[in-house]
């Protein structure tokens, strides 16, 4: 009965984490602004699956952001490699340049940032 115990213990001991990494995309600026922020939320099996259906893997949308309150998303992928946060301003004429920044982190750590004036973008190597 012991050696039971210990074999289930061990079994669960053993146990995998669920696969993947977590990245986490964010977007912050100087001054409050329109964005139209499109970013990968599912990992494709493969460049031609996304190019088949690219909008089962992407997500496109109208945002605000303020210095108080950047905007992030969080999504788990196997290879964080195919992370990508495209930025677009959608500030009018007449209004001071948002000085936008555009971050990926992965496990915690800053993969790539970028800083423009108006539409930074921020994507990994599958994309390059």
């Amino acid at each position: 009965m012991a050696a039971a115990g210990v074999a289930a213990t061990h079994a669960v001991s053993n146990a995998d984490p669920a696969p993947g990494h977590q990245v986490v995309y964010t977007l912050s600026t100087a001054g409050p602004a329109d964005f139209t922020v499109t970013y990968l939320t599912a990992q494709p099996p493969s460049k031609d699956a996304f190019n088949a259906n690219s909008d089962s893997f992407m997500k496109r949308e109208t945002i605000t952001v303020t210095p108080d309150a950047p905007w992030t998303f969080p999504v788990t992928l196997a290879d964080p490699q195919w992370a990508f946060l495209q930025v677009a301003s959608t500030t009018h004429g007449g209004q001071a340049a948002p000085n936008a920044h555009c971050q990926v982190s992965i496990d915690g750590q800053v993969a790539i940032a970028q800083d423009a004036p108006y539409s930074p973008q921020c994507y990994l190597s599958k994309w390059q």
